[in-house]
């Protein structure tokens, strides 16, 4: 049996299908978690402590010996992601006042989940088009853009915009694994490698216990409308990417290339709500936005990148 290869063959499977998975079990035993126990319940509730281990071993891929030429190009891409997130979130609230909407085709659309679904690129996605279309810069530029893992960015976003207020602790514990890894990982050579192959084993066991934390309604319900939420992704931030893109000398692919969302996103909603109370009954149809957000994206990027690299000659 190729299960590998199957799931793989889903866009953001490794991260899509575990969670999936994690929620049609609970939807069937809500209990299952208690009732075993042990390791087994320990898998199925312990999102948080894996998703710790992975920001370090992420951290350590980021060399911060890159060059001028990559960490401009790369500051440029993280910056336009973020403030794609800010403007879109300044937007949203105005019209969201509560955080959420309870009702209506839009209900369960929340700033939360409009912040996190454009904060954070689809890594591996960027690389294999950047590898068929892009510069070596482009490629390396990845290593900065990794900043934006995880929750600190969306923290800062909704503190910037006044839509919430976290102490100094929290901000510094939610990058802190991070910073870890990135000391490991400069300051010994060996420990990158070690550490660096983790990356996606770690994927689907905290996607798995994100499920566990989920009913499958409220995926089913995230469905249309978190369709449209991926096709914003692509629309909004694609066009300051390739904006910041081509400030920074360059053609407009990198910048098209990185206008998706990252499966890590998916954990943006819980990893909140175990920070900040408030944010608790948003997280199911939160996250099942995001997860719509992950696959929509991973299909409509490659095909938009192609063809703009097409119609501009850029195709080497």
């Amino acid at each position: 049996m190729k299960i590998r290869q199957s799931i793989e063959k889903i866009p953001g499977g490794m991260m899509v299908i575990p969670l999936f998975l994690g929620a049609i079990i609970n939807t069937i035993d809500p209990t299952i978690a208690k009732t075993y126990g042990s390791f087994t319940g320990a898998l199925m509730t312990g999102a948080m402590p894996i998703m710790a281990a992975f920001y370090i071993c992420m951290g350590a891929t980021i060399d911060l010996k890159s060059t001028p030429t990559i960490l401009r190009k790369g500051g440029a891409l993280l910056g336009a992601k973020l403030l794609t997130g800010a403007i879109l979130a300044v937007i949203a609230s105005k019209f969201i006042p509560n955080g959420m909407i309870d009702s209506g085709i839009f209900a369960g659309l929340s700033v939360l989940a409009i912040v996190a679904s454009m904060n954070d690129t689809n890594g591996g996605l960027y690389m294999a088009l950047m590898g068929q279309f892009g510069k070596k810069e482009d490629v390396a530029a990845y290593s900065i853009m990794s900043l934006e893992s995880g929750a600190f960015f969306t923290m800062v976003t909704l503190g910037v915009v006044g839509l919430a207020a976290f102490p100094w602790q929290t901000f510094v514990g939610a990058i802190l694994p991070l910073i870890i890894g990135m000391i490991l990982g400069n300051a010994d050579g060996d420990m990158r490698k070690f550490l660096s192959p983790a990356i996606p084993i770690l994927v689907p066991f905290f996607a798995f216990a994100l499920g566990c934390g989920l009913n499958f309604n409220s995926l089913v319900k995230g469905g249309i409308l978190g369709i449209f939420m991926g096709i914003a992704v692509v629309i909004f931030s694609g066009i300051l990417l390739v904006i910041a893109d081509k400030l920074t000398g360059g053609n407009g692919v990198a910048g098209l290339s990185a206008a998706s969302t990252a499966g890590n996103s998916v954990a943006i909603p819980a990893a909140l709500a175990a920070i900040d109370p408030v944010y608790a009954p948003m997280v199911p149809t939160a996250t099942a936005l995001l997860a719509t957000c992950v696959i929509v994206t991973a299909v409509l990027v490659p095909i938009v990148t192609s063809w703009y690299a097409k119609k501009f000659n850029l195709v080497r």
